[in-house]
């Protein structure tokens, strides 16, 4: 389903290094947390459709465990900051939202993928796809077309079970 013949990426690995913007224009830098957090990288298709709602709600709706758990959730996908933000602002949602406009980040971590649409034509999308990213920068779980609902709970557990 990746777009181009990639090897998915897998527990062990070290995890692409990045820099984006967030809904506020501020830099987003994956090493700046190594030490630090563990990350919960979720790539989504677009802000404030149904799946990706569910989604960022229910990791909003965890927060407080995965901060006691030293674990920073942050949300990627193909919108600008703009629409980060307001998607943001109108759910409440307290997840980092990083905009990766050209889909430089995305295609790191192989979740482009292309689209049958309408009429029979192709079109770039994002898999939704979610990453755990240890304190020292090794992916410890890679999981790659998942389900937006529950799918935030599913996260914790495995957080929870790290070492």
């Amino acid at each position: 389903m990746p777009l181009q013949q990639f090897t998915p990426l897998q527990a062990g690995m070290d995890a692409p290094h990045f820099e984006l913007p967030d809904a506020d224009m501020h830099e987003f830098r994956l090493a700046a947390q190594h030490g630090k957090h563990n990350v919960v990288l979720y790539f989504y298709p677009k802000d404030d459709t149904p799946g990706c709602t569910i989604e960022a709600n229910e990791f909003t709706d965890l927060d407080e465990e995965f901060a006691k758990l030293d674990t920073l959730v942050v949300g990627v996908s193909r919108d600008d900051c703009i629409s980060h933000a307001s998607f943001r602002d109108k759910y409440g949602l307290s997840v980092l939202l990083l905009a990766d406009t050209e889909a430089r980040v995305c295609k790191k971590y192989g979740v482009m993928y292309e689209k049958e649409v309408e009429g029979g034509g192709k079109k770039l999308s994002v898999l939704r796809s979610t990453f755990i990213i240890d304190k020292q920068g090794k992916i410890r779980h890679s999981l790659y077309a998942v389900h937006a609902h529950e799918h935030a709970q599913e996260i914790l557990k495995l957080v929870k079970e790290m070492k």
